[in-house]
Order: C-alpha cells, then structure tokens, then sequence
C-alpha cells in the first residue's frame, strides 16, 4: 500500500504497526513508543511521572514567543496553511507530510484536537495574534507515564531563515519539561538534513547518536541524528 505521502508502508495495513502521526515528523524523524512497557508501573511502585489527566483536563495554552508570535491552538481556519504545507517540497522530504485538500487538512487539524483530549499528542501552530499559522511545533508519542514525547516542527517557506524554529523548539520543551512534567524529550532528523541538526543543537538538545536506517525515505532508507533534552538541562 502506498500513503499520502508517497512512501509504501513497511508492514501493510492488517498487521500490528504504528502509523505516522498527523503532526509530521521533524527532519525525518521516526522514533515510537520505548520499547519498555509501562504496564504494571504501580505494582512494581513505579509512580507515573505526570499524572493521567495533566493534559486532557485542561485547555492547551498559548505559549508566547519572541517578537510577538506564539504558539496557538490549532484552528479550522488553518485548513489552507496547513495544505500549504503539505504541498511544501521541503516539508513533504524531511516531514513525510502531505494533505491532499482542505477537508483533508480539517480532518488533521480535528485529529490534533482529539489527540490532545488523548493525551497521545500535543500540537501548535506558530502564528502572530490573529494571524494565520506559517509553523509549527508539536509532540509526538506523549507517554505522561514514562515522562517522554518527540518533538516535532515546521516551518512554512516565508517564516524560515529567522531563528524562529529555534526559538519555537525552546519555548515548547520548556513548557513540555517545566509545566507538563515531562522527564525526557528526544527530536530526531535524518543525517542529511544539517539544518535540523542546528536548530536541535541550538535549542538545547544534545547530540546522542546515530540511528542506522531509521526512517524510509522516498529515495530510501536514511540514517537519523537522534538529540534529546533531559529536565534540569541548560537551554
């Protein structure tokens, strides 16, 4: 079977697998769920490390950045940016992103909305107050109990070349390590992608390693870079 974005699923639909989330994945990243499970934490006196409800019991913030822009919610009306960004050359590679209409781009935009209710999922669109979305910045494969989550972001071609990626990843892993209580964020790009590289490097997230053939790629397999930012790391 091949999938919106071109590439053909490594196990066909019918077989246990996970499916690329609605957020897009940042540089080529592709991490799931750690492979420990987290069944039976309490038996083992395991504490959560952020209480079921953190998220869903409360309405996603707006966090603020530099300059006047902020992460927001998203929005129905973000429908014809987030088509723009699916059709984005830069974002289609590195992302494996792809909306093929607006109602297609609604259906996402809901999807994010359920994911935060899920606690599975938190995603921003960068914007200015009022103005429409021209990023963003997410998390995907929350595990409040575990304390981790990927972090995930674009940026359409007119907000590019201004920090503001940097500036994006910084404010949502503060608020992710800070707020929400999360222990562990990782972000991961593909080793042909060195802007991803920067922008983590940047933001705080350390360089861990090298992940061979991580993710498939329309031209193939790549390598990953896998960062990450523990809570008490300097930014």
């Amino acid at each position: 079977m091949i999938s919106s974005d071109g590439i053909p699923d490594v196990v066909p639909d019918g077989r246990v697998g996970v499916g690329r989330p609605d957020a897009g994945r940042t540089g080529g990243a592709a991490v799931g769920t750690p492979d420990a499970g987290l069944a039976g934490r309490a038996d083992v006196g395991i504490p959560d490390v952020v209480p079921a409800g953190r998220m869903a019991g409360h309405e996603q913030p707006v966090l603020a950045l530099p300059g006047g822009l902020r992460l927001r919610p998203w929005r129905p009306e973000d429908a014809e940016a987030l088509l723009a960004a699916g059709q984005d050359p830069d974002i289609r590679r590195w992302n494996l992103f792809t909306v093929a209409d607006t109602e297609q781009a609604r259906a996402r935009i809901a999807r994010m909305h359920e994911r935060w209710r899920a606690e599975t999922g938190a995603v921003w669109a960068l914007a200015r107050p009022d103005g429409p979305a021209a990023g963003l910045a997410g998390l995907n494969d929350v595990d409040l109990a575990g304390g981790g989550a990927e972090l995930v972001y674009w940026l359409l071609p007119g907000a590019r070349g201004a920090g503001l990626a940097v500036a994006a990843v910084r404010r949502l892993a503060r608020w992710a390590l800070d707020d929400l209580g999360l222990h562990r964020l990782r972000l991961c790009h593909s080793t042909a992608n060195p802007a991803s590289c920067r922008v983590a490097e940047r933001a705080g997230f350390r360089y861990e390693g090298t992940q061979r053939s991580a993710l498939l790629h329309a031209d193939g397999w790549h390598d990953q870079h896998l960062h990450a930012r523990v809570a008490g790391d300097p930014e």
